[in-house]
């Protein structure tokens, strides 16, 4: 069994200026001999690499300002890991958008936002660099989901259906990816206490469900330390925190008709 203490020779972290990336960064940081930091705020990862850099004198961080809604950005991605000869073996795919309020009155620019990074930009990434991964001897990718994606919400319909394709992709991946030596692993998080709520509600004064909610509420050192841990042991998917795990068993037991009508007493936001 693997050590949590996993060693990498270099890892990628999409959307790290913040939140559950950020703290991916620094868990990592201390277990990576070269850390690649990508999101659209270069100043927050100039200043979160300074950070590190002073923690870890050893570390080599790699800073790249990106917003991953843009093909153009991941291809320059893309370009600027191969020309400085960058192959991670570790990918922690955790740049994501949010959007909450129902589906008719959505701006299409936000929902085209959403759909290009939580989908498009990260199976594109992952496509791209698994070969060489796979050439190089193995490694990890970990998809960030959510456990969203385990039933439909209403007025958080084309989130929750990216975050279902996101847990299911990584199921089939690592069927396929196993015998390459790479595992791959969905991190299924319900509330964390990050910026996703304050970016995702089209009205200041809405609460998002579960931003507010401290009873299932898990910190995002918890899910970033329990993702590492569950990763190194090889589990295909991880629900952080007991109650959260329970809770997505339990919804796994609902019949869908059930379901439906639970979901259609919610209150509506529009």
């Amino acid at each position: 069994m693997r050590s949590h203490h996993e060693h990498f020779r270099c890892g990628l972290v999409t959307g790290a200026s913040a939140g559950i990336g950020a703290e991916f960064a620094r868990q990592l940081a201390p277990f990576c001999e070269t850390l690649v930091l990508t999101a659209r705020r270069r100043e927050r990862l100039v200043s979160l690499a300074e950070d590190l850099a002073e923690q870890h004198p050893d570390l080599t961080i790699h800073v790249h300002g990106a917003d991953l809604a843009k093909d153009g950005d991941v291809d320059d991605l893309l370009k600027v890991l191969a020309k400085q000869k960058l192959i991670p073996d570790l990918v922690v795919n955790n740049a994501g958008l949010g959007d909450y309020g129902e589906f008719l009155s959505a701006e299409w620019p936000r929902i085209e936002a959403m759909l290009s990074v939580n989908v498009r930009a990260l199976t594109r990434l992952t496509h791209a660099l698994l070969p060489a991964m796979a050439e190089t001897g193995g490694g990890a990718v970990l998809n960030v989901s959510s456990i969203a994606g385990d039933f439909p919400i209403p007025d958080f319909a084309v989130y929750a259906a990216t975050k279902a394709y996101v847990t299911s992709f990584s199921e089939a991946l690592r069927i396929e990816a196993r015998p390459l030596g790479i595992r791959v692993m969905a991190l299924c998080p319900g509330p964390v206490k990050t910026e996703f709520g304050d970016v995702a509600r089209r009205d200041p004064a809405t609460v998002v469900p579960g931003q507010g909610d401290r009873l299932l509420q898990v910190s995002k050192e918890a899910v970033v330390a329990e993702a590492l841990a569950a990763l190194a042991v090889g589990k295909a998917r991880h629900y952080p925190g007991w109650k959260v795990a329970v809770s997505a068993a339990l919804i796994g037991l609902l019949p869908i008709a059930l379901l439906r009508f639970f979901l259609g007493c919610r209150p509506h936001r529009r």
